[in-house]
C-alpha cells in the first residue's frame, strides 16, 4: 500500500510540473510572439511613411469635409451633394483639365468626378503650385472669387483655384489637378487610402 501511496505521489508531482513547464511555456511564448505580431502593425510613423490607412466614413454628411493624414501630408475625403456633381459640368469651359488627361489620378479615377464613387471625392490637399494648402470654399460665388465660382477649394497664398472634383481652374499658378492618391473601398463605410488593393488592409 505505501508503494501506491508513493507511487500516486510521484504521478501528482509529474502532472504538476508538466501542467507548469507548459504554462511557463506558454507564457515564454507569448512574451517572445507579442514584440513580433506588433511590429507587424503599422505604427504612426508607418503610416506616415506610407502605410495605407483605413478611414471610417459612416458620419460624413453630404457636403461635408474630413481631413485624414498620409504619408505626411493632408488627403480630402469630401461628400459631395447632388447639386456640388451637377455644377462640374458647368465648369468643363473653365477648367485647365477637364477630362484629367494629365497623370494627377489612377485610371479608376479619370473620369468626369475623378472618383470611384461619384459622390465621394479623395484628393491630396496639397497645391499643385508650391505646396500650399488650399481651403474648402463650397459657398457660391463670394465676391472675392468671382461670378464663376461654384464651390471648391482656393489657395489664398498665390490665388489657384480647384472645382469640386480638384480640377485646377485655367488662368491660375498651380499648372495641375490635385493629385488623386491610391484608395479602394473595403465596404460602404471603410475606405483605404494608399493602395488600391483590399488585401493589403
Amino acid at each position: 500500500m505505501a508503494d501506491i501511496g508513493k507511487k500516486q505521489e510521484m504521478n501528482s508531482r509529474r502532472r504538476f510540473l508538466l501542467v507548469a513547464t507548459s504554462i511557463a511555456g506558454g507564457i515564454a511564448t507569448a512574451a517572445v510572439a507579442t514584440p513580433f505580431v506588433l511590429s507587424m502593425m503599422p505604427s504612426e510613423r508607418a503610416k506616415a511613411a506610407g502605410a495605407p490607412v483605413e478611414v471610417d466614413i459612416t458620419k460624413l454628411e453630404p457636403g461635408m469635409l474630413l481631413l485624414v493624414e498620409w504619408r505626411g501630408k493632408v488627403v480630402w475625403v469630401l461628400n459631395r451633394t447632388p447639386d456640388m456633381l451637377a455644377n462640374l459640368k458647368k465648369l468643363d469651359g473653365q477648367v485647365a483639365d477637364p477630362k484629367s488627361e494629365k497623370a494627377q489620378q489612377p485610371q479608376y479615377a479619370q473620369n468626369e468626378t475623378r472618383s470611384i464613387k461619384p459622390a465621394i471625392l479623395v484628393v491630396e490637399g496639397v497645391c499643385t503650385h508650391l505646396g500650399c494648402s488650399p481651403v474648402y470654399r463650397k459657398d457660391i460665388a463670394p465676391a472675392d472669387l468671382g461670378a464663376d465660382w461654384l464651390g471648391g477649394f482656393f489657395c489664398p497664398c498665390h490665388g489657384s483655384k480647384f472645382d469640386l472634383a480638384g480640377r485646377v481652374y485655367k488662368s491660375v499658378p498651380a499648372p495641375t489637378n490635385l493629385v488623386v492618391p491610391p484608395h479602394t473601398y473595403l465596404s460602404d463605410t471603410s475606405l483605404l487610402i494608399g493602395s488600391d488593393r483590399k488585401e493589403t488592409a
